[in-house]
């Protein structure tokens, strides 16, 4: 009997594993919307701590405040995005040019026989496909902006029908309530984790971009961007994103210092904010364990590429607080959790 459930456990779980892989483009752009929901909630709920607004104006009004205040940005950041990559697209032949300076400055600079075979390498290599592939990662993004903003759009129209539809299909009103804490527990951690976390990368990226500025690099703002996107990715991401922009300014400028220059301001940005703003801000509404973390990160990235690792820890936090609702899974929840302990908030 116990090996029967674990083998319909197994098939089950292969089965999700199958949906999410084939229906990523479906799956994706609702999962976000899901996302600007809880931006567009947290909005409101803000708007709402206001003296002279304070539940005067009715939550439609506050909806579409929220929903243009998100869309406008974005938009207006995608307008931006793409004047700066087509400033570095016209660069580009520069930066292939700078590849043989480059391996040069490194050869006379710690006198390395292997530059020279290297330099073969980095002269075969074509650099424009990689700057393509980049460009395309960031295009694909903002493909499905369409379907994205309908999903937000029916969630918010639907939202305030989800309390009587909870009451038709729970009889009772312990399992209506129950229901209800599980939804205001998914609204509270979600969303104030996301919230939190665009402040923290909105800060590291505004910060990023002064100091890229101040040392000269190309479309500053691009890579401001890609900073602020990478640093929701944990873990790895504050490291991709000082890599990325530092290996670029060796390309533009054809020698070794520009690089280390942003290594040493944009990491120690990464380390500041990284270890002394995040942990006290983030630190006390998450409670998910490090190891999980990285696990998530490696499973959602392998399944929905960038994307994934970006949505890999609202995606666990959520899990967490469903599994915990029920004694069949509460355990699979404590597994997830850093101190073994389920937060009810």
């Amino acid at each position: 009997m116990k090996s029967s459930r674990i083998a319909n456990g197994l098939l089950i779980a292969f089965a999700i594993v199958i949906m999410l892989i084939y229906g990523k483009n479906l799956l994706i752009p609702f999962v976000i919307a899901l996302i600007f929901w809880f931006l567009i909630k947290e909005i409101r709920d803000l708007l709402n701590k206001i003296q002279f607004i304070d539940e005067k104006i009715p939550n439609l009004v506050l909806n579409i405040i929220g929903f243009a205040s998100i869309f406008l940005i974005i938009g207006g950041v995608v307008k931006i995005l793409s004047v700066n990559i087509q400033q570095l697209s016209t660069e580009l032949p520069v930066y292939q040019s700078n590849i043989s300076r480059l391996t040069e400055s490194i050869n006379n600079t710690f006198n390395i026989d292997v530059i020279s075979s290297a330099k073969e390498f980095l002269g075969k290599y074509e650099y424009t496909k990689l700057l393509s592939g980049l460009f395309s990662s960031l295009t694909d993004i903002f493909g499905d902006a369409f379907l994205i903003i309908i999903y937000t759009l029916f969630l918010l129209l639907e939202e305030p029908f989800f309390s009587k539809k909870i009451n038709a299909i729970y009889a009772k009103k312990d399992a209506q309530d129950e229901v209800n804490t599980v939804l205001q527990q998914l609204n509270k951690s979600i969303g104030r984790y996301i919230s939190l976390k665009t402040l923290i990368s909105l800060l590291t990226g505004i910060l990023s971009y002064f100091a890229l500025l101040f040392i000269g690099l190309d479309a500053p703002l691009f890579w401001a961007f890609l900073i602020f996107l990478m640093n929701y990715i944990p873990a790895v991401g504050s490291l991709i994103a000082t890599v990325f922009p530092a290996t670029f300014a060796m390309l533009q400028f054809g020698e070794l210092m520009p690089g280390v220059w942003v290594l040493i301001i944009v990491g120690a940005i990464q380390l500041v904010i990284g270890n002394l703003i995040d942990p006290k801000l983030t630190g006390s509404s998450l409670n998910v364990s490090p190891l999980v973390v990285l696990i998530g990160l490696a499973f959602w990235g392998a399944i929905w590429g960038i994307i994934g690792m970006i949505l890999s820890v609202p995606i666990t936090v959520a899990l967490i607080i469903i599994f915990s609702e029920f004694p069949q899974t509460k355990a699979i929840a404590i597994l997830l959790t850093k101190d073994g302990k389920i937060h009810k908030k």
